[in-house]
């Protein structure tokens, strides 16, 4: 009986995607800041080494903020990352939850 040939190592996945736990997460988030009137639209990118959760002020502009998810980083920085309007890096870490408290200080505004 011949040897049984190597399993190869599994193929690294097509596209990164948000688990239901990590997109729950975000998109309780993303509700309180519709609720506070600070956001009004949303977008999801699944690319091949990073996914993109974009919250719009209004429909037609680029992204207020973009939370995304790298695994190639999980080792190193963090695989969760907050970034702003000009693609400047606010937040990174290993816990989206950590991560996604970056908003909580958003929604308190000083009484008019």
């Amino acid at each position: 009986m011949p040897p049984e040939p190597p399993v190869p190592f599994p193929a690294a996945p097509e596209q990164v995607c948000f688990d239901r736990a990590e997109l729950g997460a975000i998109l309780s988030v993303y509700g309180r800041m519709v609720a506070a009137g600070e956001w009004r639209d949303y977008g999801i990118a699944a690319l091949r080494d990073v996914a993109v959760f974009s919250v719009f002020r209004r429909t037609a502009e680029v992204p207020l903020y973009r939370i995304e998810k790298r695994p190639a980083l999980r080792l190193k920085q963090g695989m969760y990352a907050v970034r702003g309007e000009g693609g400047q890096l606010l937040r990174r870490g290993h816990d989206l939850a950590a991560v996604l408290r970056l908003f909580d200080r958003k929604l308190i505004r000083p009484i008019d």
